[in-house]
């Protein structure tokens, strides 16, 4: 068989024990494959394989590739996004997962406000323990969605996370449960663009520990196309 076919099925199937295994269905949980330094030729091969959704990191990467995939593949954007770049993403994305402040927010708004066009976002919190990780903190977010609700080209579908670089499972889960907890708290604050359902969380190390903390959205990369060089 195949390796991508192999590690896609092989995901899948992990996805569907683990949200089994919290007593969810497996329907309920969004698989964004990450494509990021992948070629064109083999998203389109997962593509066929059955996916829909694709994650890239870098804007000047999907630019590069959204005229040579299949037009029916959704890309998603789910890493730092600058704002002078947010004008690219046009047309071109499904949704972006990183909103991690208000400027940020601002400016999707005004850009995509240009062409008439609404955009699903995330907001991105900061969990981790690592300095590096980008985000706003759990204290921020009661602001961020106080100003966000005036933005009118924007539909704030939920919460974004990167869980700690770790092997400590207690961690990793408390990265996850925060981001749960969190939307639970702010599950009152539903608006015309605003409505806190979806919880990106879990990648190739620890999905299966966010699907039994609730994540809704997964994005794996490694363990469907395998270690790429950077």
């Amino acid at each position: 068989m195949d390796l991508l076919k192999q590690n896609i099925e092989n995901v899948l199937s992990r996805i569907e024990t683990a949200a089994r295994r919290s007593g969810r269905a497996s329907s309920e949980i969004k698989l964004i494959a990450v494509s990021k330094n992948v070629e064109p030729e083999r998203i389109n091969l997962a593509y066929e394989y059955g996916l829909k959704d694709f994650g890239e990191n870098r804007v000047q990467e999907l630019l590069k590739k959204f005229e040579l995939v299949n037009p029916q593949i959704n890309f998603h954007m789910i890493g730092h996004l600058q704002t002078n770049k947010v004008k690219y993403l046009i047309n071109r994305v499904k949704s972006i997962h990183s909103v991690d402040s208000i400027k940020l927010a601002k400016e999707i708004d005004k850009r995509f406000g240009e062409k008439n066009i609404k955009i699903n976002c995330l907001i991105q919190i900061h969990t981790a323990k690592e300095e590096t990780k980008f985000g706003l903190s759990p204290e921020e977010l009661e602001n961020f969605l106080i100003e966000a609700q005036h933005l009118k080209n924007i539909n704030f579908i939920g919460l974004m996370t990167i869980g700690t670089l770790t092997d400590d499972e207690k961690e990793i889960r408390r990265c996850f449960s925060t981001l749960r907890k969190l939307r639970e708290d702010y599950s009152h604050f539903k608006l015309e663009n605003i409505d806190l359902r979806e919880l990106s969380m879990g990648m190739t190390s620890d999905f299966e520990i966010a699907i039994e903390e609730g994540s809704t959205i997964v994005r794996i990369g490694t363990a469907i196309f395998g270690e790429r060089k950077y």
